[in-house]
């Protein structure tokens, strides 16, 4: 068994190209927060020992200064860059390749700093609570190396009115375990309905289908088998500079390959996220709602909170 309390791994090193800004640091919540400080609060809440920043070392100094005054004395905090040059097992990378090899290149990066069982989520994406208390349950009582997890959300719930998405389709059987998770590309709502594009044509997805919102619970040995892996990829797609080595698309191979398994956790949790420039006012009046509904403080660092959540921990 593991003895360190879970981590929580944020995916930060995206170019938000559809945003057009570094959504990662913008402010959404009433007191300035940024969408991610909601997730650090419901994994303090929820019991989580440390987060782990995945960034690009480019913008290092803008993103330490906006959140390091905020979790200073709260959680334990890491940082790891991305680059293309990391794991490149010796490859020459094309000089026009700008875009980051994907998130489970990300991960990888934080290999030599995982020392743990720990869950993995997107900056950019609110999550809600139950998420982070049923992942954590799991990061202590079920995970193992080889046996996974990923929440799942319902399809309705993550689409953006600004534009298509792509989510990963999750299939269970009767175990509740994948068993097999699919990444479907330009999904775009259309008359309270939901298509992606296969072989070109429209193809509806039901709106209960379970999506991967990318949050998984892993433990390093994940990542360590993901090398290889990352390596093949390369060999394959090394000259095409759009190519992304993702954590769904490995989790689909781990599975498909016989090597683990991972479990569904369904969850009633809200989800929310900012893909365009015009998901942010909608954002921040949701955030706005669930202050004023009592769900999170106006203030998610005011002191006397924080000492509330340490006392329910």
């Amino acid at each position: 068994m593991f003895k360190l309390k879970p981590s929580l791994v944020i995916l930060a090193a995206g170019m938000a190209s559809r945003y057009g800004g570094n959504k990662q640091i913008e402010s959404f919540g009433p007191s300035g927060e940024t969408i991610m400080e909601y997730s650090i609060y419901d994994a303090i809440k929820a019991g989580y020992g440390k987060v782990i920043f995945i960034i690009r070392e480019e913008f290092s100094e803008s993103f330490k200064a906006a959140i390091e005054p905020k979790l200073r004395g709260k959680i334990d905090v890491e940082y790891v860059y991305q680059s293309l040059d990391k794991y490149s097992d010796g490859r020459i990378i094309p000089l026009e390749r700008v875009k980051p090899f994907g998130t489970q290149h990300a991960l990888l990066c934080c290999k030599d700093v995982l020392d743990g069982p720990f869950s993995v989520i997107n900056a950019d994406d609110f999550y809600g609570f139950d998420a982070f208390r049923q992942s954590f349950d799991f990061l202590c009582n079920g995970v193992e190396d080889g046996n996974y997890a990923c929440v799942g959300y319902e399809l309705k719930n993550t689409l953006s009115d600004n534009g298509s998405v792509t989510r990963g389709e999750i299939n269970v059987n009767d175990e509740g375990n994948i068993v097999g998770i699919t990444e479907r590309k330009e999904i775009c709502k259309k008359e309270a309905k939901a298509f992606t594009k296969i072989a070109g044509a429209d193809f509806e997805l039901p709106l209960d289908t379970k999506v991967s919102m990318n949050f998984f619970c892993f433990t390093p040995a994940f990542v360590d088998w993901s090398e290889l892996e990352y390596y093949k990829f390369l060999a394959a797609n090394l000259d095409d500079l759009k190519a992304e080595f993702l954590i769904p698309e490995v989790a689909d191979k781990l599975i498909n390959s016989g090597t683990g398994a991972i479990k569904m956790i369904p969850t009633q949790a809200r989800w929310f996220g900012v893909t365009f420039k015009e998901d942010a006012p909608i954002v921040k009046a949701q955030l706005q709602k669930l202050s004023d509904e009592g769900v999170y403080p106006a203030n998610l660092w005011d002191e006397q909170v924080l000492s509330v959540v340490d006392e329910e921990v």
